[in-house]
């Protein structure tokens, strides 16, 4: 199968055939700070680097022949931003909005508005950390959550969201009524 993925900083390299309209797209966002991963609070978040996450990703991507978008923001605007983008080109999000998990109710919103399947993926458990990390805005509008995993969060997010897209594709398959005898002669 072709492999294609999006690197982060704009960095794009596809397979001719993934401009095929079933190629799974996942756009995969990094909220604040993660991009001081490796180097911020090792004990809670580990020393893998947000490039060496970005490249385990995109190594487990070109397996599953998922095209991925990777980006990292420490801004809210430009989360927001990115998910909207997301409606029309993308077939599902997995999203560490980080200290946005208990504070943004704008992309709680946006994830609700843009309708894809996403996944809620934090490197650290955040239900036993302090009190007020333990309520997540996303949850609710997530079709998961995975949390004090690490890195591995991120793969097992990845791997999640591909099998619920490709069930969904095929329920679609399977549940779409074959065109009526009238309507496939061109009758009315």
């Amino acid at each position: 199968m072709p492999t294609c993925w999006t690197l982060p900083r704009g960095i794009v390299r596809t397979h001719p055939a993934c401009e095929h309209k079933d190629m799974l797209r996942i756009r995969v966002l990094h909220g604040p700070n993660l991009n001081l991963l490796g180097t911020r609070e090792q004990s809670i978040y580990g020393t893998l680097s947000l490039d060496a996450l970005d490249s385990a990703i995109t190594k487990l991507a070109k397996e599953l022949a998922v095209k991925v978008d990777l980006r990292q923001s420490n801004s809210e605007g430009e989360l927001v931003t990115w998910i909207q983008e997301a409606r029309t080109k993308y077939d599902g999000i997995i999203i560490n909005p980080a200290a946005y998990t208990h504070t943004s109710i704008a992309i709680r919103d946006a994830i609700a508005a843009v309708g894809l399947p996403t996944v809620e993926v934090h490197l650290s458990n955040i239900h036993q950390r302090e009190e007020f990390r333990h309520r997540s805005h996303i949850a609710g509008v997530a079709i998961g959550q995975i949390s004090g995993l690490g890195p591995t969060g991120y793969l097992l997010a990845l791997r999640g969201l591909h099998d619920h897209l490709i069930a969904s594709q095929r329920q679609k398959k399977t549940t779409t009524p074959a065109p009526s005898r009238r309507t496939a002669k061109g009758m009315k």
